[in-house]
């Protein structure tokens, strides 16, 4: 099986299937969690069965490789969560915590 037949390498860490805007890292998390190619399929129904069964064959069949691909994709995920924790909020996500806090504190009052 050669990999352009079944997928668009948009970068080395961006692997889509061909088609679609779905990641072979997205069939690939469905196959390590336990699902079968047709759950895949009620979770990801853009897809059709051959795709499915062509990127858990080409994981299969290349694991190291694409082990190490998942690992960078979820290193880099992680990532791009400690900076979005770490910075501060924007003005509008801020004035909403203001006036929950505000409705919570009158809230109190009247209990």
């Amino acid at each position: 099986m050669q990999l352009e037949d079944y997928f668009e390498v948009l970068s080395p860490d961006d692997i889509r299937i061909k088609g679609h805007r779905i990641g072979i890292d997205d069939v690939i998390d469905y196959y390590l969690e336990g699902y079968t190619p047709e759950e895949i399929l009620a979770e990801l129904p853009s897809l059709n069965l051959e795709k499915i069964y062509a990127t858990i064959t080409y994981y299969l069949q290349n694991r190291a490789e694409m082990d190490g691909y998942m690992f960078r994709l979820a290193r880099e995920r992680e990532k791009r969560y400690q900076e979005w924790a770490a910075a501060e909020p924007s003005p509008v996500v801020q004035r909403i915590r203001a006036l929950k806090a505000e409705r919570a504190r009158e809230l109190g009052k009247h209990q």
